[in-house]
């Protein structure tokens, strides 16, 4: 099952570094990613494989939520077919 994940936040080091540890730790594949840097602002958007995770897709929006405060970055999960009906023209 593939997820996409968003992640908008003030620019710092180690933020890819982070995400990518949690979904790591959670047996979450990253298949594709794109990120950059806009006016001082990250921005990355991951395709991701949940399917081998232990962890439902509502415990690792918790993880990703859980994170995000600590972290000040907003970071969302969603189901890709979810996301690409929110997202067709």
């Amino acid at each position: 099952m593939k997820a996409i994940v968003t992640v908008v936040g003030k620019d710092r080091v180690g933020i890819i570094f982070e995400v990518s540890k949690i979904l790591s730790e959670n047996n979450i594949n990253i298949l594709d990613i794109s990120q950059t840097i806009l006016d001082g602002y990250f921005t990355m958007m991951m395709i991701t494989d949940i399917s081998k995770s232990s962890k439902d897709l509502d415990s690792i929006r918790n993880i990703l939520k859980d994170f995000s405060k600590k972290a000040a970055l907003d970071i969302s999960i969603q189901h890709e077919d979810i996301f690409n009906s929110m997202h067709k023209i």
